[in-house]
């Protein structure tokens, strides 16, 4: 039924896997914190680990999880590292889970 729609659309495999991992990543209050806040701006570890209340050591190991699924990046300045969410797709996500607004960037 849905293939005789003119527009209908499904993912593939590959794409609802990598859509499902990411949805995995973000089961966790921490990161969902995380990448609210790197959605406003770019940020250090320090800094995240105070704004989200976690160790900059539990802070690192989450942000290596999500540098992995592509959701943040790092820009090495020195030897502190500064995080930013991938895009403001990372961002109208959250907010749809949220029930908010997307974070202004």
């Amino acid at each position: 039924m849905h293939g005789t729609l003119p527009d209908f659309d499904m993912p593939g495999d590959d794409a609802a896997q990598a859509a499902a991992e990411r949805f995995r990543l973000l089961a966790d209050p921490t990161r969902v914190k995380i990448l609210w806040a790197l959605s406003q701006g770019e940020t250090s570890v320090a800094c995240l680990a105070e704004l989200v209340g976690a160790t900059p050591t539990a802070v690192s190991q989450h942000l290596s999880k999500l540098r992995l699924a592509g959701l943040v990046r790092g820009r090495r300045d020195g030897t502190f590292v500064h995080y930013t969410a991938v895009d403001a797709d990372v961002a109208a996500l959250l907010a749809a889970a949220l029930g908010t607004q997307a974070a202004p960037r």
